[in-house]
């Protein structure tokens, strides 16, 4: 068949075309999960135990129910299915039973007719707690006589890597020990849904998540519901990162509207967020790395502890992504690494962009920056000697047989010219009529170039794409083909998540592309197609564009048949993974690795601590750039995340309790802080991929924070060993150093 006149080819794979809803989200017209709105409607706020850990001894609702306007208030008592949820494993009660895990647990809902009514009835619940002493300390956490936060212990999981010889020696070896801090996703669209009763008993649920079947089995099972019963719709998304792939108010907001007969609106504030959403594991690290004179691996050694929080989410694969990649994207004949995740009552550590491979990237690169002064060798060309290309085999025995210009991209950043100014130390330039802006403390003024060093630093990074460790990873899609008023129109269906990651646009291109149509239609997610996966992984375009692809291939032969309208509903799956060995660590458990290069430059003043990013370079191999733009969007996001994390972001806390939860005194990187970013992006097509393309999201997040800290280290002399840097970090090494 002949489609007929008026196709284009604006708008293909490798084109840049606008997105969808890039308009809308500029002005403020997008619609997002916490505009939903219904008439009628109730509002549901949650209960939450101030304590990490304590018995529940008694609950008293009275004053609640009392309260004029409250239709509900439900406990663990109320849940008519399963008491407890989870991702890999079900530990985490809908509500909590007899005791609390963490600050921040829910305890109780209530369902009211004003969001305000609803809170004020919260408050008037009245728990009676024996608060017990909280386990905080990851590493201790293994120790005899450490309580258990579960009863079966504290491990979580233990990923045991083992590779040569472990009694091997070397010429040269440095050791080191690392730590990372809780880092929050900090998304700007609170948690929020809206949950409707249905007639049939069941209930239609309308909320901003990742993964939208796993919440709905997650969901049934709780209410006591056939799958068929709950009902999900994706609403607007105000950014993921990995926290939206755990449930927050989807239970509670569905036990609401079914006890009460009453569609039920539930939206998180701020500071109930960082209550409501898991969080980047903090990390212990200690490793050893041996090397030859000239500057050759020999062995890595290493112990990774994961501290998880209260419940498991998905920190057994945090935990094996920090361990098959704990080395890095380099050829080590010796290696043996332990990484375990464990249970403590601090907050729940989950899915965050980059998922267990920024913790280990840390570390390994600030060991290779110790190895190359050891040594007395350049940084970057101790990693190029060391580099892994296609046919290298991982610690884990899997052969790398795509592409892996790792050698490439750190030559890249090298050679692209610095910035203005350059230099080690910048005390002996006359800054004083530079601007604030560009000046560490900026606007504040704190600083006229006085004690002003400059540094540069370098880090590289590996990250696997899609699900790993024989997970049966898919996508279904469906789409169909008719003509409309004379014209070819596509219509697409997938369970996608749309997180703001520019996923719409994409699959609107594949099937332009596929189809030679200009005409496309991306229908709303929901669960009434089979499952799209999580938008996690970096695996979507990977995933669900392979499904819409080969959707769209199945409908061409039929329209070229003559069959029209033509239909076709695809379930895709990527070449299978393996289990690793439990002893040893050995399988092929990943679909693609995909790498990026930073390096940073700073400023930093010595005598306030404070840094300024002059500027980011990065090369990254991206396999086809399938939206050019996208793509470049993709990369400086990651690297506004990675910044943070290097300088100012985490979640502190204090036995437990957290201390900053608010965008107050939990800092983010804004416009201000984001340097210029110089960028290559390499396309070196993966043969077993969809159009040869590896997965975007994550690497930018991963090297660019040690690049970072690299470049402080150089700018300042001293041994940082923990992010974020703080300025008291600076500061206190500094005056330790002049005494």
């Amino acid at each position: 068949m002949t489609l007929p006149a008026g196709t284009t080819t604006r708008g293909r794979v490798g084109d840049s075309p606008a997105r969808p809803d890039g308009r809308q989200k500029v002005s403020g017209e997008f619609a997002y999960s916490s505009d939903l709105w219904l008439e009628g409607m109730l509002w549901g706020a949650t209960l939450r135990s101030p304590h990490p850990s304590a018995r529940i001894t008694g609950l008293d609702l009275t004053g609640a129910l009392k309260t004029p306007g409250v239709h509900a208030v439900l406990t663990y008592t109320d849940v008519p299915g399963q008491l407890t949820y989870g991702l890999e494993h079900r530990d985490q009660p809908v509500l909590a039973i007899d005791r609390v895990r963490y600050q921040g647990e829910p305890v109780a809902l209530v369902a009211a007719d004003h969001p305000e009514t609803a809170r004020r009835a919260v408050r008037r619940i009245d728990v009676s707690y024996e608060p017990l002493p909280p386990v905080t300390d990851a590493r201790a956490a293994l120790n005899p006589g450490t309580p258990h936060v579960h009863p079966g212990g504290n491990l979580v999981r233990h990923v045991k890597i083992r590779k040569g010889d472990p009694d091997v020696t070397a010429d040269v070896v440095v050791t080191g020990e690392y730590q990372v801090g809780m880092q929050d996703q900090a998304f700007l669209g609170p948690e929020s849904g809206l949950a409707v009763p249905a007639g049939d008993g069941g209930v239609d649920l309308f909320v901003a998540t990742q993964w939208l079947h796993v919440d709905r089995d997650q969901i049934a099972a709780s209410l006591g519901l056939p799958e068929n019963q709950v009902r999900i719709t994706l609403s607007g998304v105000g950014g993921a990162f990995g926290a939206r792939e755990d449930l927050s108010m989807q239970i509670h907001a569905c036990l609401l509207a079914l006890h009460t007969g009453k569609p039920v609106k539930m939206m998180y504030g701020r500071e109930e967020s960082f209550f409501g959403h898991v969080h980047r594991h903090p990390a212990s690290l200690r490793y050893e790395h041996g090397a030859t004179r000239d500057g050759k691996l020999v062995f890595v050694k290493a112990g990774i502890v994961l501290d998880g929080g209260a419940y498991a989410s998905s920190s057994t694969a945090v935990a094996a992504n920090a361990a098959t990649l704990g080395i890095g994207p380099y050829d080590v004949t010796n290696v043996v690494l332990d990484c375990y995740a464990i249970y403590t009552n601090n907050p729940p550590c989950g899915a965050m962009r980059g998922f267990g491979a920024v913790q280990s990237c840390f570390a390994y690169e600030s060991q290779m920056d110790k190895l190359a002064a050891a040594l007395g060798l350049d940084p970057v060309e101790l990693r190029v000697r060391n580099a892994i290309s296609e046919g290298s085999v991982m610690p884990t025995g899997q052969v790398v047989d795509s592409a892996a210009p790792v050698a490439e991209l750190l030559r890249r950043v090298r050679d692209r010219p610095l910035p203005a100014a350059t230099g080690t130390d910048l005390r002996d330039t006359d800054l004083s009529g530079a601007s604030p802006r560009s000046l560490p403390g900026g606007v504040s003024n704190t600083t006229h170039g006085e004690g002003v060093a400059r540094g540069v630093g370098y880090a590289i990074s590996i990250k696997n794409v899609c699900f790993s460790e024989g997970f049966d990873d898919y996508s279904t899609a469906r789409v169909r083909l008719e003509l409309i008023s004379g014209q070819p129109v596509a219509q697409v269906h997938t369970a996608a998540a749309e997180v703001g990651q520019g996923l719409v646009t994409v699959l609107e291109q594949i099937v332009r592309t596929e189809l030679d149509v200009d005409r496309v239609v991306i229908l709303p997610a929901d669960t009434s197609i089979g499952s799209a996966g999580s938008s996690s992984a970096s695996r979507q375009t990977y995933m669900t564009g392979g499904a819409v692809r080969a959707a769209c291939q199945q409908v061409r032969e039929r329209a070229a048949a003559g069959e029209l309208p033509a239909e076709a509903i695809v379930t895709w799956r990527h070449r299978p993974t393996e289990p690793l060995d439990p002893d040893t660590g050995q399988g092929n458990a990943h679909v693609q690795y995909a790498f990026a290069a930073h390096r940073a430059v700073v400023d930093v003043d010595t005598e306030l601590g404070l840094v300024k990013v002059v500027e980011i370079a990065t090369a990254q191999d991206v396999g086809k750039a399938m939206n050019p733009q996208a793509v470049e969007g993709q990369i400086h996001g990651g690297i506004a995340q990675g910044l943070g994390l290097a300088v100012m972001e985490e979640i502190q806390l204090t036995d437990g309790v957290v201390r900053n939860p608010s965008f107050t005194d939990y800092l983010i990187p804004t416009v201000m802080d984001m340097p210029p970013v110089r960028l290559d992006v390499l396309e070196l097509a993966d043969p077993h991929a969809p159009y040869g393309l590896r997965g975007v999201g994550e690497p930018p997040t991963i090297s660019s924070t040690p690049a970072i800290v690299a470049a402080i280290r150089a700018a300042t002399g001293l041994d940082l060993t923990r992010v974020p840097v703080r300025p008291e970090h600076i500061v206190a090494g500094r005056t330790s150093e002049c005494r």
